[in-house]
């Protein structure tokens, strides 16, 4: 059985951009590849608010990947106060997603990723991670355990070592992974569909 690792972050731009992307890529390769997602930690554990030029910094970013992708963004994230950018909670979410339904992680993903980016919704706030959880299906009380738990912190600590292990600089980044074969690097940063594609497509036919 194929494997995909898909090393992202909720938090992070370009992996918002490479949504559609992914999402492709997840339909084109069906049942021929387990999808697991990592998170990898793009900013974790940062305790100090966004100064102005931190705020100018992350907004040329986002201008580059709307123009690059096409997603939305909404600005307004920019006017909040004292806003700590720490993906730690957003990312912990899908790990706590994952071991109330392993099949809820991608969905997890991809909520975070549009509440932040597009619907200015604080996704280092526990409160809105439970409300995000129960709109993908997944029972609130529960979701708030798991997230809240050790557990849930030390496993999304060891995702982050585990990123850091496997030499994952950039996110998005996207593993195939064939038993008994060298890992295949299918893309390390955002690609059109038109880009990843052939990668793809040789690593499905065995040819990579």
């Amino acid at each position: 059985m194929k494997k995909l690792l898909y090393f992202a972050d909720p938090m992070c731009s370009w992996c918002w951009g490479f949504q559609p992307v992914m999402d492709e890529i997840v339909d084109h390769v069906g049942e021929d590849a387990e999808l697991q997602i990592f998170v990898g930690g793009l900013r974790p554990f940062t305790d100090h608010p966004m100064s102005e030029q931190d705020k100018a910094s992350v907004r040329d970013h986002w201008d580059h990947v709307a123009e690059a992708s096409g997603q939305p963004f909404d600005y307004a994230m920019f006017e909040r106060d004292n806003f700590i950018y720490d993906t730690e909670p957003a990312c912990r979410a899908i790990v706590a997603a994952r071991y109330i339904d392993p099949a809820a992680a991608h969905p997890m993903l991809n909520r975070l990723h549009r509440a932040f980016y597009a619907e200015n919704l604080d996704v280092t706030d526990s409160g809105v991670l439970v409300e995000l959880a129960t709109e993908i299906g997944l029972p609130g009380s529960d979701f708030e355990i798991a997230h809240g738990s050790d557990d849930a912190k030390q496993a999304t600590l060891g995702e982050f070592q585990y990123a850091q292990r496997s030499h994952i600089t950039g996110f998005p980044t996207l593993v195939g992974i064939t038993a008994g074969e060298t890992p295949v690097m299918l893309t390390m940063g955002f690609q059109p569909w038109e880009g990843v594609a052939p990668a793809i497509e040789d690593w499905l036919a065995g040819k990579s």
